[in-house]
């Protein structure tokens, strides 16, 4: 089939005027869909046409049909699960990254991109001020970032007690004790299950969610000297943003084990960007200590989506746990390494590029000034939702999350189900500390005051219903 830029022409076009247009009226818009995907699965299905259509038809199509059941992203007034918007000049670079289309594996046959993704892994280092020789990968998210990273730590601690996992396997090999805290995010959990690691040790947590040091220390101590470790910590906690005590934690594992083979993980998906601004960074003390880091990209520098951000100290570990030779790869001769020694896949798309484009959009005071302003964000809505009858704002607001519930568990489903029928904003239901809760977590650099303050009057129109 021959194809000429003519042929692309108008299908980019539609899809342009189509993005314009979400653009402009999505912060006007209900914020969460209007239509389910039950509703429009007969409109995008049926027996396959045997004849097609022009390809800007086909956009047309897709975006007309697609528009009712668009959850509004985007809209400075969406607070739901840990969801960014898109930057300008992110969304921009994404663009071009598609119409490149180039597979981002390996340096010597798409240099452009990996000379890109390079410059943007030194900046962030930079940023969340990480070992700068720490390795650097584009994976699709935190949980396969927290996968590549606890993949890293579990070839290199076996290989510390003398375990060969790439020739051995796991069968045999000496258990991998994995010391959690009781309220780190389920992704933890599943990577570890990916890795045939089973289920953690949980370690007891706070009031906030914070690992508790004492209990560490207990649980260390139960674990035999010369045994393989691995211990999570977390950089935000889903439900109140608290941060765990890195610096005390990191040197209770030290100071216990000064034989074994030992490595500590950081899950940071949205909150290791408080690194990044110098009223958050007390937040993050000592954290740089640790052996890998996990965020994201999609979430608080607001990427669009599929843009993890996977770090560990030790190159050599990260391309043993991932790396591939063949006959066929063209390996990088400079001995940098190949953007495919770094992520789980050969093939992807160059979700480093637009990292690159939001860092360079911003400078280093944009992002601190993005992220403080999150926060900021963050606390006039814990202020302003503490003033609505028989609300309860139950989480010391020091990063991005707010956790609010009502007198009982079934009011607090029934005032968020009226919020979200409302459709002026969107804030998730969940469960912490034994009690149904609106959970709040701001992460649209969109939002602004007046977001806030349409935000908190339709929880109290929720509320007073």
């Amino acid at each position: 089939m021959a194809m000429d830029v003519e042929d692309y022409r108008p299908a980019l076009q539609a899809a342009a005027g189509h993005a314009q247009r979400w653009l402009e009226e999505v912060g006007d818009r209900p914020v969460g869909p209007r239509a389910t995907a039950d509703h429009l699965a007969p409109a995008f299905g049926g027996p396959l046409p045997a004849t097609g259509l022009p390809a800007h038809q086909v956009v047309d199509e897709l975006a007309t049909t697609a528009e009712p059941g668009l959850m509004a992203i985007q809209s400075g007034r969406f607070f739901g699960w840990v969801m960014g918007g898109t930057l300008p000049a992110a969304l921009a670079a994404d663009w071009l990254v598609s119409a490149w289309d180039q597979n981002a594996g390996l340096r010597y046959a798409t240099p452009a991109v990996a000379a890109v993704e390079e410059a943007a892994a030194a900046w962030l280092l930079e940023l969340l001020d990480l070992p700068r020789g720490a390795s650097v990968g584009f994976p699709t998210g935190a949980t396969a970032s927290n996968f590549t990273c606890l993949a890293a730590a579990r070839s290199r601690v076996l290989r510390d007690v003398g375990w060969d996992l790439d020739g051995r396997g796991l069968g045999g090999a000496p258990p991998v004790h994995v010391l959690v805290g009781a309220e780190r995010h389920d992704t933890v959990d599943l990577a570890l299950r990916y890795l045939g690691l089973g289920r953690p040790t949980a370690v007891a947590a706070d009031e906030q969610g914070r690992l508790e040091v004492a209990g560490l220390r207990e649980a260390l101590a139960q674990v035999p000297e010369e045994a393989p470790l691995v211990v999570c910590l977390q950089a935000g906690n889903l439900h109140s943003g608290a941060f765990d005590p890195f610096a005390e934690a990191i040197a209770a594992v030290r100071d216990r084990r000064t034989r074994g083979a030992t490595w500590v993980h950081v899950d940071g998906a949205f909150g290791l960007w408080a690194a990044a601004c110098p009223s958050l960074r007390y937040l993050v003390d000592g954290v740089a200590d640790a052996d890998s880091w996990t965020t994201d990209a999609h979430k608080t520098l607001n990427t669009p989506y599929d843009c993890g951000i996977t770090v560990v100290r030790g190159a050599a570990d990260l391309r043993g746990a991932m790396g591939v030779h063949t006959s066929y790869l063209v390996a990088d001769a400079t001995g940098a390494g190949d953007p495919l020694d770094h992520v789980p896949e050969l093939s992807r798309r160059a979700r480093g590029v637009p990292v690159w484009a939001a860092l360079r959009a911003l400078g280093s005071g944009g992002v601190a000034r993005l992220v403080g302003g999150l926060a900021e964000n963050a606390r006039a809505l814990a202020d302003g939702l503490a003033t609505v009858a028989g609300a309860t704002v139950l989480n010391d607001v020091v990063y991005t999350q707010v956790c609010l519930a009502f007198e009982d568990d079934e009011r607090t489903r029934a005032v968020t189900q009226r919020l979200l029928a409302g459709g002026e904003a969107w804030m998730s239901g969940s469960r912490w500390q034994g009690r149904d809760v609106m959970r709040i977590s701001v992460s649209n650099a969109a939002t602004d005051a007046d977001d806030v303050r349409r935000s908190v009057a339709a929880v109290r129109a929720a509320a007073s219903a």
